[in-house]
């Protein structure tokens, strides 16, 4: 039986993952911090389902601050996907968490795994590291030019990992995740915040005039693309993960009125620091040597999404929380 460690387990993409890698008969032990990014109750609850999983086992662990040599050491697969997440949170004195929570949590993951037998240590980059970039589809190849805080620590991360495999010969793949979406989409994403205050009847904050586009991923398919790396990737090697389908923001909207039968009341306001205009993933590199692409359309995606947060609104109102 295989052996996976993956941080950021009680996280939107972590916890899919998790349950996916139980689906796959691994023993997993999830390791997330809990921070108080968004409320840690809604981390919990992602939990859920692989709490009752035999195989599961959790630990509260700040990567930086505990030791991993012992967790670490007999695992076959290491899944980091932990992070502090968020653009626009990265500048100013919050760069602090983000160097702390994006490099120096990858170095500890790093220092642990030296003299290991792990097989496939995963890194979930970002799409954030290639900036505002007008080369579109973007190739694995193209120059980093972050333009945030956040963007720049997932490239620290990245490097790290490169230098990591080089110098020590750890078997580490780089994964650039682009905009996820999806069931336990984190509550300060866009599509969220959208979905909530349609729901709730409040109006909707795009900044920008919502025609700038983004390469939207369900979070089934970065889960699919994420343990496909884990079978299938060469060391060494970076991929980007997206639909290659970008769509604008204004689109996303109406498709979302669409399903959620009523008009969303949008209020347009200054494009925000960080913010890039585009992003496009060129998926061939990850077509050719991992056998992925994505599956889901935006439509399809966004109705589960839409579905999911329904249901979580309605518990909360049977619990008087709303």
């Amino acid at each position: 039986m295989a052996r996976s460690v993956v941080t950021g387990a009680a996280g939107f993409i972590g916890s899919h993952l998790c349950e996916r890698l139980l689906g796959l008969g691994h023993r997993v032990v999830g390791i997330d911090c809990l921070s108080d990014y968004y409320s840690p109750k809604l981390k919990e609850r992602n939990l859920r389902n692989v709490r009752r999983h035999n195989n599961f086992k959790f630990l509260k662990l700040d990567v930086t601050r505990g030791s991993l040599s012992r967790i670490i050491r007999s695992a076959d697969y290491v899944f980091h996907l932990a992070a502090q997440p968020g653009v626009r949170g990265s500048w100013g004195t919050n760069f602090e968490e983000y160097v702390r929570n994006n490099i120096l949590a990858t170095q500890s993951i790093l220092e642990a795994l030296k003299g290991t037998k792990v097989r496939k240590m995963i890194y979930a980059s970002s799409s954030s590291i290639y900036g505002d970039t007008t080369v579109l589809p973007t190739l694995e190849e193209a120059n980093p030019a972050a333009v945030s805080p956040y963007g720049i620590t997932k490239l620290a991360g990245e490097n790290l990992c490169s230098t990591y495999h080089k110098g020590y010969g750890l078997p580490v793949v780089i994964l650039r995740y682009f905009t996820v979406y999806g069931p336990r989409q984190r509550p300060d994403m866009a599509f969220f915040r959208f979905i909530d205050n349609a729901l709730s009847g409040s109006s909707v904050v795009v900044y920008g005039d919502g025609t700038a586009s983004r390469d939207f991923t369900y979070v089934a398919d970065t889960v699919e693309a994420t343990t496909l790396a884990m079978e299938k990737a060469e060391p060494g090697q970076v991929f980007n993960i997206g639909s290659g389908e970008p769509v604008t923001v204004n689109e996303t909207i109406k498709i979302m009125e669409q399903l959620l039968g009523r008009e969303i009341h949008v209020r347009y306001e200054e494009t925000q620091l960080g913010d890039v205009r585009s992003t496009n993933a060129d998926g061939t590199k990850a077509r050719t040597h991992l056998g992925f692409s994505a599956k889901k359309t935006l439509r399809e995606g966004l109705k589960e999404q839409v579905l999911w947060q329904r249901s979580v609104r309605t518990q909360l109102a049977t619990q008087g929380h709303l």
